[in-house]
C-alpha cells in the first residue's frame, strides 16, 4: 500500500525480441486466483489495448516472469513464465518464452539473488513452468550484469552483450519425451488430405509442417500469413489434430481453448532470399533454412528461442521435415542459421542419434537483455 493505493514492485525488461515485467515472487499473492487476479490488473487485462495497464497489446510484449528464491539444489533461481492474453481472462503458465528467459539471469543478479563471479557468471535457472534447468552464462562487471556489447541480434535495434543460453535440458519438458509419439514423422488428416508433421518437445512442443504442404513459398510475412483467414483455419484445424498426438487435449477442437500457447506452429522450407519486416534483404547465402512460426493463434514477427530450440533437435534428426529443408553442407556444421520475418538467428546443437535413440546433448542460443524501467505498478481500486 503505498499513498493509500494498492501498489507492487517491478521491472520492465527486454529479454531478446520481446519484452516483459519482471515481479519478484514475494509481491505477489500466494491464493491462485487472486495472484492472476492482480497479474491481469498489472497488464490490463483483458483488453485489446491494455490501456489500462503495462501490457504491450501484443503477444510479444505481454509476457511476466516471476522470480524468486530456488527451490533446488542444483537451482539458483526460480523461474515461472506466464503468457498474459489480451482477449480473455486467461494466464497461462503451459509453455515457456525462451526470450524471456534470457533475461533472468541478468536480472537476478542485479536484484542480488545471485553473486557475480568475475566477468562470467553462470545462472542455473529453475524453469517451474517445465520442472527443467536452464544454464544462462551472463557477462557480469562491478558486481552487476554487463549490458553493453557487440552482440546484435535481428528484430531489436542496437548491440548489447552476450548471454549464452544452454537448453541442453529442455527434451521432453511437456510430454517427457523429445519425440511425442516416438516417429520422426506423423501422418494428419485434416478435410481429406494427409500432412506429414515432425512433432518436437523441447523448448516447447512444436509442430513442423513444410511450407509447400500448405501451398505456400516459405517467405511469406507474418501479416501476409494472417490475412490470409482459409490458410489460418487450416493450420489451427493441423495444429489441433497434434495437439491431441502431444496429448495437450483430448480433441481438435479443444486445442484453441485449452493450448492457446502450445504446440507452436512453425512452417518450414529451404533457404532463399526474401525481404526483412524492417525492409533488409535477407540473403539465400546468410541462412540455412526459412521457418515462419505461429503461438497464441498469431505469427511471432520474428522467431521465439523455445522455438529455435526445437527447430535446432529437429534439424539434426535424419528424416525429420525441418532435416529436409536443411542445406546439406549445414548438417554437419556446428551453427545454423535461421531465417525468419526480422532475419535470421544462428544456434547451436548437438543431438546424439542412435537407433530409436534420439538425446540432445547441446542446444546453445545467443541473446542480449536490457532492464528499461524499475518502479511500483498501482491496481485499479476496483
Amino acid at each position: 500500500m503505498e499513498n493509500g493505493k494498492k501498489s507492487l514492485r517491478c521491472s520492465i525488461v527486454r529479454g531478446g525480441t520481446n519484452k516483459g515485467i519482471f515481479i519478484r515472487e514475494n509481491e505477489l499473492p500466494s491464493d491462485p486466483e487472486e495472484r492472476d487476479a492482480v497479474i491481469r490488473a498489472v497488464f490490463g487485462s483483458p483488453d485489446i489495448r491494455q490501456i489500462d495497464g503495462l501490457g504491450g497489446a501484443d503477444v510479444l510484449t505481454s509476457k511476466l516472469a516471476v522470480i524468486g528464491p530456488p527451490s533446488r539444489e542444483d537451482a539458483d533461481v526460480d523461474y515461472t513464465f506466464a503468457q498474459v492474453s489480451f482477449e480473455t481472462d486467461k494466464v497461462d503458465y503451459n509453455g515457456n518464452c525462451g526470450n524471456i528467459s534470457s533475461a533472468v539471469g541478468p536480472f537476478a543478479i542485479d536484484e542480488g539473488m545471485v553473486r557475480a563471479t568475475g566477468e562470467m557468471t553462470r545462472v542455473r535457472i529453475h524453469m517451474k513452468n517445465t520442472g527443467r534447468i536452464l544454464t544462462a552464462d551472463v557477462p557480469t562487471e562491478n558486481g552487476r550484469s554487463r549490458e553493453a556489447g557487440d552482440l546484435q541480434i535481428d528484430g531489436v535495434p542496437g548491440s548489447g552483450a552476450k548471454i549464452t543460453l544452454d537448453w541442453s535440458d529442455t527434451a521432453g519438458g511437456m510430454t517427457g519425451k523429445l519425440l511425442p509419439t516416438g516417429n520422426v514423422r506423423d501422418v494428419l488428416e485434416v478435410d481429406g488430405k494427409s500432412y506429414e508433421v515432425t512433432l518436437i518437445d523441447a523448448g516447447n512442443p512444436l509442430v513442423f509442417i513444410k511450407a509447400e504442404s500448405l501451398g505456400m513459398k516459405g517467405t511469406e510475412n507474418p501479416y501476409e500469413i494472417e490475412n490470409n483467414a482459409s490458410l489460418m483455419r487450416l493450420i489451427e484445424r493441423i495444429r489441433g489434430e497434434a495437439a491431441v498426438l502431444f496429448g495437450l487435449c483430448e480433441k481438435p477442437e479443444e486445442a484453441a481453448k485449452e493450448t492457446p500457447y502450445n504446440p507452436f506452429f512453425a512452417i518450414v522450407s529451404k533457404s532463399r532470399d526474401y525481404v526483412a519486416l524492417n525492409g533488409e534483404p535477407v540473403k539465400e547465402e546468410e541462412i540455412d533454412l526459412v521457418s515462419r512460426l505461429l503461438f497464441m493463434l498469431r505469427m511471432h514477427k520474428a522467431y521465439p528461442i523455445t522455438g529455435t530450440v526445437a527447430t535446432a533437435a529437429a534439424l539434426r534428426i535424419p528424416g525429420s521435415v525441418v532435416w529436409d529443408v536443411l542445406k546439406e553442407e549445414a548438417r554437419n556444421r556446428k551453427e545454423v542459421y535461421i531465417g525468419h520475418p526480422s532475419g535470421k538467428i544462428p544456434v547451436e546443437s548437438v543431438v546424439s542419434v542412435n537407433g530409436e535413440s534420439v538425446e540432445i546433448q547441446k542446444v546453445g542460443v545467443y541473446r542480449t537483455a536490457r532492464r528499461i524501467m524499475d518502479g511500483r505498478v498501482y491496481l485499479p481500486q476496483r
